[in-house]
């Protein structure tokens, strides 16, 4: 039946009317949301939304609102699936954005379809999809062009996070000094202080693999910065982040007493605000100081505690990160074959998220801990997976272990051609050479890499390498004089406010 004039006239009055409560709704709630207060985000959208996994009423509503309700109540799901470890959370998620993003496209509102874009995006890195959510963050700059906005700060910061992730800490710190400027720009102190948390934490990962001691200083005025920041958000979730980041860092420092004291501040933000996915990565962080520490038994019970609170959500490489910790327990607990079966979990676990490189560094450690346990067919299949997984890494401690992984390969299959087995090399396709000949090309090869990763100098090619400064230059100068042409002077570095143990 046809509407009469009055009627049509009050039909609209009546979507603008809910329209208008809806959007504030929404607004209010993006407001909570990047405050890290997911549940009172939650509630703020009670009036088209409920609960994870039932979808919202959209009725009434006019195409803009729609898309903007679909766009929080996916966003938020993918956060709340997080914090509470609920399984198949994040395709929801994913669904509801990329249905407001097709509303926001057909109605040609770009920026709104690259915040659709970023969020989708989170949804793929929680996942563990990295290639994906890559891409995805990649076509929601494509889209803002040059425009200069939260979204793009927002896709920079993510993407970065990724490359992080993604074992690429040279780009991920690109894109971090790159978007410095824009973010010291931003008046947003949530985003400001993720900025500031993601950029210390790329810094402590480089200084600890490279022993850069400028990175380490910086890394603790990063953080400091993001917890002022997160304060001024009140966004305790970063907070807990900050802490959590800084007890990894103490405890490699090998400053236990601090890290523990930071790492409990974290646990308690955490049970606080009964984030379960949060908890759990803090004691996977406790799980590892405790194991450089020595405490055994200890880091079994935590590590097996993460595993478990890890397993009930959809964030796989997470978990595959927590396996390969507990795995490493067990195997120092002379656990061999309980620790074999944890880390091939974790190989298949990061391998079906689509994350290439937490199962490369899986396939390391089990050369690693379980070398003398497994055959040299087992250690060659086991190290291929390895090197093909982490073939892109750009941290310098990945390359180091996959030289010395290599190397335990190769004396393993040495060892056990002398004994008449017959096994295959780790270069199939040279079979007519000696075993001196073989490691000496491999020792070119290495040395070859570490002086690339350190542009040229020796010194820090040194470290790479686990050899002294004199030692490096004395093979240069002797059986690998090819590479001279590659090495460059070192330069001098300022003294570090923080020392090493």
């Amino acid at each position: 039946m046809k509407m009469n004039q009055v009627e049509l006239l009050q039909y609209d009055s009546e979507i603008a009317t809910r329209s208008d409560g809806a959007r504030a709704d929404c607004g209010r709630a993006k407001e909570l949301e990047e405050a890290g207060k997911f549940e009172d985000a939650r509630l703020a959208l009670s009036d088209v939304w409920q609960r994870i996994g039932e979808r919202p009423r959209l009725e009434g509503l006019d195409a803009a609102v729609r898309a903007e309700v679909l766009l929080r109540v996916g966003a938020l799901s993918g956060w709340i699936g997080s914090a509470r470890q609920i399984p198949g959370v994040q395709e929801i998620a994913k669904d509801l954005i990329s249905e407001s993003s097709a509303i926001f496209d057909k109605l040609g509102l770009a920026e709104k379809v690259a915040e659709t874009r970023v969020d989708l995006g989170i949804c793929y890195w929680r996942e563990g999809a990295l290639d994906e959510a890559r891409i995805t963050f990649d076509d929601a700059l494509q889209r803002l062009g040059n425009l200069e906005s939260e979204q793009r700060l927002r896709a920079l910061l993510n993407k970065a996070i990724v490359e992080e992730v993604s074992s690429r800490s040279g780009a991920a710190l690109r894109i971090l000094f790159e978007a410095e400027s824009f973010f010291e720009r931003s008046s947003n102190h949530s985003l400001k202080s993720k900025f500031h948390l993601e950029f210390a934490t790329v810094l402590k990962n480089l200084g600890l693999a490279e022993r850069r001691e400028d990175y380490i200083d910086r890394a603790l005025m990063e953080y400091t910065a993001a917890g002022i920041h997160s304060e001024k958000a009140g966004h305790e979730r970063a907070v807990a982040a900050v802490e959590n980041n800084l007890g990894f860092l103490f405890s490699h420092l090998g400053r236990y007493e601090d890290a523990h004291e930071h790492l409990d501040r974290a646990r308690s933000v955490a049970s606080r605000l009964n984030d379960k996915g949060f908890q759990a990565q803090v004691e996977d962080t406790r799980a590892r100081a405790l194991l450089a520490e020595g405490r055994i038994e200890q880091a079994e019970k935590i590590a097996g505690s993460a595993v478990k609170g890890l397993r009930e959500g959809d964030e796989q490489s997470l978990l595959a990160a927590a396996l390969t910790t507990h795995a490493t327990v067990l195997a120092r607990m002379g656990r061999h074959s309980d620790a074999l079966a944890r880390m091939n979990e974790a190989v298949g676990v990061a391998g079906k998220a689509g994350d290439l490189e937490t199962g490369g560094i899986a396939s390391l450690t089990i050369i690693e801990e379980l070398a003398p346990v497994l055959s040299p067919a087992e250690l060659h299949n086991h190290y291929k997976n390895a090197e093909s997984a982490l073939a892109h890494s750009q941290q310098s401690a990945v390359r180091i272990r996959l030289g010395e992984c290599a190397r335990s390969v190769l004396s393993a299959e040495a060892n056990d051609s002398t004994s008449g087995s017959q096994t295959a090399t780790l270069d199939t396709a040279v079979t007519e050479i000696s075993l001196e000949e073989k490691v000496l090309c491999y020792e070119g090869e290495l040395i070859k890499r570490a002086l690339l990763a350190s542009d040229g100098k020796v010194t820090r090619a040194a470290r790479l390498l686990g050899v002294t400064h004199q030692g490096l230059a004395f093979i240069l100068n002797g059986r690998q004089k090819d590479l001279l042409p590659s090495r460059k002077p070192a330069k001098r570095r300022r003294r570090s406010i923080i020392r090493y143990h």
